[in-house]
């Protein structure tokens, strides 16, 4: 069976789904996540909708529709509010329940499905045995991103959302629920502190901020966040659900921060922000699911992943952001999409979104359309870096560019290498295919091209030949 390769982002290059939690059920990988728009203005403006894939072919993902719509809620009939990031458990009764928080509302909602991908339904709200609700009773810290799981008929619900500056907010806590999946049995306990409570913990510099999950690893209980810097996914590890945790590391960062394998450990490669997302093991394989940024704005997210290693003590070695994600590295033949990029930069190498000189990746059209994705905002300077490919044999090199630019683009195997081509475009209103020889060694290589040259330049794809 020919199976599709698999690309970062994993799905199309219109869609836009952060927040991923990943599941396996049955013999198919879901992926449950909040719905931004292309070229939103607040995060989260869409309905909850899945895609899931075969375990075995991990570069084909399926659409499976609208699984819940943001009026749903009894407290959002009109759909004022957002539907920020969920969770998914498969309860005692072998139903299918989904967690989730209104962006204007700090208590926890949960909807219900006899399948994994359905239409699920409202159920209820998490409540204390007298019916207060979470994040109501006096003291209780608003809820925000849910985390989520299963242990027999007991389930673990984490939340939390803890900003510099604010000590009204202590960490992510977590409470036992009832096998009715809503009543709350423990009182909420700190699982991380926040950046206001770190000190002598050993959280310090990786606190928790928000986005709450929660995996088993063997024996051990993996709580998975993203922390006060954002752009990074932590983890921390217990023997125990509800305390004992302890500062594992990082596991992602969405502008690879950390990362010294081919460039400076404080470098950024991507412009980063909020980060979100878990971990899976399909096959043997562990993956981390996060999230990036295009459009150099916070508001429309893409889900990424990639491969994770573990360490020897039992952790995880923090993964380096790469095009194949889910997949090895790509065949060094054919043509390739430039949304794929996973290093994308200027001379000024920004940490977090907002430089607006830097380079973008953008859609024709609005959201929904299903316009490919390409590179835009390429002025001189602009870098983008794909990673990896198996190269035999590579001679030629092409680029599909349109813009008002005139100039060339170098090519590279290392961000900071000598060019072993330079491809010479010029500006055209329709897109325009510029070939030059190019002499890529053989064996698994980064494709970095650099623009030199005047004007502002758009990149839709290149091909290696």
């Amino acid at each position: 069976m020919s199976r599709a390769p698999a690309f970062n982002p994993y799905l199309p290059s219109w869609e836009y789904i952060p927040d991923g939690e990943p599941y396996v059920f049955g013999d198919r990988v879901y992926v449950y996540g909040s719905h931004d728009f292309y070229n939103g203005y607040v995060f989260c403006m869409g309905d909850y909708v899945c895609w899931s894939a075969p375990v075995d072919d991990l570069g084909s993902w399926r659409y499976e529709g609208v699984i819940y719509p943001r009026n749903a809620d009894p407290l959002n009939k009109e759909g004022k509010m957002c539907l920020y990031a969920p969770d998914v458990t498969v309860g005692p009764d072998g139903r299918y329940y989904l967690y989730y928080v209104l962006d204007k509302v700090s208590v926890v909602s949960v909807a219900v499905c006899d399948t994994p991908a359905g239409k699920y339904e409202f159920y209820g709200y998490v409540h204390y045995p007298d019916g207060t609700l979470l994040g109501k009773r006096e003291g209780d810290e608003p809820q925000f991103d849910p985390g989520v799981l299963t242990e027999g008929d007991k389930t673990y619900l984490y939340c939390g959302f803890c900003g510099r500056g604010d000590k009204s907010r202590t960490g992510s806590k977590a409470v036992t629920l009832a096998p009715d999946m809503l009543t709350v049995l423990t009182d909420p306990v700190l699982i991380v502190p926040g950046s206001e409570y770190s000190a002598g913990t050993g959280f310090e510099g990786h606190a928790f901020f928000e986005a709450s999950s929660i995996r088993r690893v063997g024996d051990k209980y993996c709580f998975i966040y993203s922390s006060e810097v954002m752009h990074e996914l932590c983890y921390a590890m217990s023997s125990s659900p509800l305390g004992g945790f302890e500062y594992g590391g990082v596991l992602v960062s969405n502008c690879d921060l950390h990362i010294d394998s081919y460039k400076p450990a404080d470098l950024p490669m991507a412009m980063g922000a909020n980060n979100h997302g878990s971990i899976i093991e399909i096959g043997g394989q562990w993956y981390i699911f996060y999230h990036r940024h295009t459009n150099n704005t916070w508001f429309s997210r893409q889900g990424c992943a990639e491969k994770l290693s573990r360490s020897g003590d039992g952790g995880f070695i923090q993964a380096e952001l790469t095009s194949c994600g889910l997949g090895g590295p790509l065949p060094g033949k054919g043509e390739y999409p430039a949304y794929i990029a996973c290093c994308l930069f200027n001379e000024n190498h920004s940490l977090y979104v907002g430089d607006h000189t830097a380079p973008k990746i953008v859609q024709d059209g609005r959201d929904g359309d299903e316009e490919p994705g390409y590179i835009a905002n390429i002025s001189a300077g602009a870098t983008a870096g794909f990673k990896y490919f198996n190269c035999k044999g590579v001679s030629r090199i092409s680029v599909t560019t349109r813009g008002y630019a005139d100039g060339t683009f170098e090519v590279r195997t290392r961000w900071d290498g000598d060019p072993i081509a330079e491809i010479k475009i010029v500006s055209s209103n329709v897109w325009e295919t510029y070939t030059s020889c190019a002499p890529i060694p053989d064996g698994t290589n980064a494709i970095f091209l650099t623009y030199r040259g005047g004007g502002n330049a758009m990149l839709k794809s290149f091909t290696l030949g």
